[in-house]
């Protein structure tokens, strides 16, 4: 993993950039859902995770990650594109994954785009299998993929 970036908890000051990065790099098309208080909202519910990949004291990139009692949801995930293909996606998701499996929680599902090939190939190099296709998923507009990664089948018996 690339050691330029650093990966820490979101914090407040963290919802204006985090936001405008899902508007500007996930939510394209369909309007600005994830504003800046709803960012705040998840940055502090206990059930969620909004991490930052920071570089030079920039946000390049975030997650944000739902726990369940058995299972956790990856709502979002981006990286600035002059930041993509150096690890820090990867990382954000080894990151989210991590806080999972300490809470107990092996199965994690997420949704893309079904027409954004590269995400999805993404995804699927980080061990995510796709599960289901749902139309319309994004505002009736845009049918999803849903994809799922079982952690706990790769985890080492002493684990």
């Amino acid at each position: 993993m690339p050691t330029d970036f650093s990966i820490r908890l979101a914090v407040r000051s963290d919802s204006l950039p985090v936001a405008r990065m899902s508007r500007d790099l996930i939510e394209r098309g369909l309007g600005w859902s994830w504003t800046p208080l709803r960012v705040q909202r998840s940055i502090g519910d206990a059930a969620t995770n909004v991490a930052v990949a920071c570089m030079q004291g920039n946000a390049v990139g975030f997650g944000i990650m739902k726990y369940r009692d058995d299972e956790a949801h990856l709502l979002l995930l981006a990286v600035q594109r002059a930041c993509t293909r150096r690890g820090v996606g990867a990382a954000l998701v080894a990151w989210l994954e991590r806080c999972a499996l300490t809470a107990g929680i092996g199965q994690v599902y997420l949704e893309a785009r079904a027409a954004n090939a590269e995400a999805r190939a993404f995804y699927r190099r980080l061990g995510y299998e796709e599960i289901q296709v749902v139309p319309g998923y994004y505002q009736g507009l845009e049918a999803s993929v849903r994809m799922a990664r079982d952690l706990w089948l790769e985890q080492p018996a002493s684990a």
